[in-house]
């Protein structure tokens, strides 16, 4: 709307002429601003060399009418206002109840491929309670991306080549022969956790004395596999009780043994990207503005660095499966590996800001005054299973997301059990919970509200919940545009708020016969907030309860 008047304004000469604009229209801060606004005519002030004011009058003469909006107004200094028409807004609640659950999902995306691969830790034992922060906020972020029209596939990359799964299966190993009666012990670099030592005793029953026999090397080729396919066993578990699935599980070793590592560095190494020094293989970031050099294969005999097998992995997913954008959910230690990927993927010839990397912070545990921070090579971590078994993942989900991927947090877990309104979780389930009550209690009572009225909706508070709710589409399109996942929490827990002062107001099911349609113009109100609220949850991988 504001482009349009824009260029109208322009083609009838009643502005100059301009290069493209993209103006930004944003919900004010206060309600007496009206629904939208902008700030497009401040902006243009200087390259129109007119008054800002000026400006937006000839903007807001432009606009052209609509029954979605009744009121266009100027304020300060040239912000342009807008007021959705009543009319208009009740109109939605039928839209919203004839589209149901995918209310607001739109088609912005125009079906651009995007991949999104998220925990991806390596295959050395559990979850822990940081793994389910990335998860969480990669699966809302591939939801909203969904709901917007993308064509998103989810992705765990498996690191089962390198340093650490070579120390992993050690420590199995040893586990292995502890289990046998041998007298060995771990190294210092070895996982000493509860699940190794389970997993050795298992790869004995299996094996038996026979392994035992074998040299380190053949032993550890006999039991790499089963070793390694139940601690994914596990992570796939874990994550199916968050309700998170993936596409795709894509072995780092597959790129090594197949044709991409070799691939990748004869592209760089046609770009001029590549160098050979020290007996080792060197990608040139200097070259491209770095601070240094970065070592791809140490030697022969050691194989290729964790960064040589995601150079050939960006390469797959870049330029082997053409995916327009990649989206890597990663964790607080891969913040300088930033960088250097941007730098890569330029160097293979894609656009780097086709690659968007996300950094997770840390996350503490608090249980009561207590705060506990871990470490997973010490095993003094909190498993995501032991933090699913005591919160359920609805409130991880909620908790995680409602926070910016990069700030620390601790997670209180008192109050994520907490059955009173001050925990966000139980008071947005409870709001959907509260509204199929409402449905059933009219369903009980025999009235039938499909045929109701919206016109009848007419109090303050029945439009405030009605704008509430027409927010939606714009939270998802503002969500998948900055990848932000964290306006769909605040979302959920403004459209509750506004239901408990909707509620405080309106009874919604009368027994008076002279409010029978306005009783049937309110549940479809309150059906149209539940539609709205089940689909937040959803999106954010929440589950919607109807009783509580």
């Amino acid at each position: 709307m504001v482009v349009s008047a824009l260029d109208s304004a322009i083609a009838a000469d009643a502005l100059p002429q301009i290069g493209e604009v993209t103006p930004t229209v944003e919900r004010p801060k206060h309600a007496e601003h009206g629904d939208y606004s902008t700030s497009i005519a401040l902006a243009l002030a200087s390259s129109m060399r007119m008054a800002p004011r000026e400006i937006a009058a000839k903007i807001a003469e432009s606009v052209e009418q609509s029954s979605m909006v009744c009121d266009v107004s100027i304020a300060g200094p040239g912000f342009i206002n807008f007021r959705l028409d009543d009319e208009w807004l009740r109109s939605r609640v039928n839209v919203i109840r004839q589209q149901g659950v995918r209310f607001a999902h739109s088609d912005i995306g125009a079906g651009q491929k995007v991949q999104v691969e998220f925990v991806s830790v390596n295959p050395t034992g559990p979850l822990h309670i940081g793994h389910v922060r990335g998860a969480v906020i990669g699966n809302g972020i591939a939801n909203i991306l969904d709901a917007a029209g993308f064509d998103v596939q989810r992705e765990y990359y498996v690191n089962d080549a390198g340093n650490q799964m070579r120390i992993y299966m050690e420590s199995a190993y040893v586990r292995f022969l502890q289990a046998a009666g041998k007298d060995v012990e771990l190294g210092v670099e070895s996982y000493p956790g509860e699940f190794v030592a389970k997993l050795g005793a298992e790869l004995y029953a299996e094996y038996g004395d026979a392994v035992v026999e074998m040299s380190e090397d053949e032993a550890i080729g006999v039991i790499r596999k089963t070793a390694l396919d139940r601690t994914l066993a596990n992570i796939r578990a874990t994550l199916s009780r968050m309700g998170i699935e993936y596409d795709e599980w894509f072995s780092e070793k597959s790129l090594i043994d197949g044709d991409d590592f070799n691939e990748s560095l004869e592209l760089l190494k046609d770009r001029g990207f590549i160098s050979e020094r020290e007996g080792a293989l060197w990608f040139l970031g200097t070259k491209v503005g770095l601070e240094s050099d970065s070592v791809i294969i140490r030697s022969m005999e050691r194989g290729p660095s964790y960064f040589g097998t995601d150079i050939a992995y960006h390469y797959n997913k870049f330029v082997k499966r053409g995916f327009d954008r990649v989206i890597n959910v990663w964790g607080a230690d891969h913040h300088g590996h930033i960088a250097r990927m941007n730098a890569v993927v330029d160097s293979l010839g894609v656009e780097s800001d086709n690659l968007t990397i996300i950094i997770n912070q840390m996350v503490n545990f608090k249980e009561g005054d207590e705060t506990v921070s871990f470490n997973k090579r010490k095993d003094n971590f909190i498993g995501a299973d032991e933090l699913l078994d005591a919160v359920g993942a609805d409130a991880c989900h909620y908790i995680f997301l409602e926070r910016t991927p990069g700030t620390h947090m601790e997670f209180d877990l008192e109050l994520a059990k907490a059955e009173t309104a001050e925990n966000p979780v139980f008071y947005v389930q409870y709001a959907h919970a509260r509204l199929c009550a409402v449905l059933r209690a009219a369903k009980d009572r025999g009235i039938e509200f499909a045929d109701g009225d919206v016109s009848l909706l007419t109090t303050s508070q029945e439009l405030a919940l009605m704008r509430r709710l027409n927010e939606l589409p714009d939270v998802i399109a503002r969500s998948a545009e900055m990848l932000e996942p964290h306006h769909m929490p605040h979302f959920a827990y403004e459209v509750a708020r506004e239901l408990q002062r909707f509620y405080e107001a309106c009874r919604v099911i009368s027994s008076e016969p002279a409010n029978a349609e306005l009783t049937k113009a309110r549940l479809l109100l309150v059906d149209a907030a539940r539609i709205v609220l089940e689909g937040t949850l959803n999106i954010m991988g929440m589950n919607a309860p109807e009783r509580m």
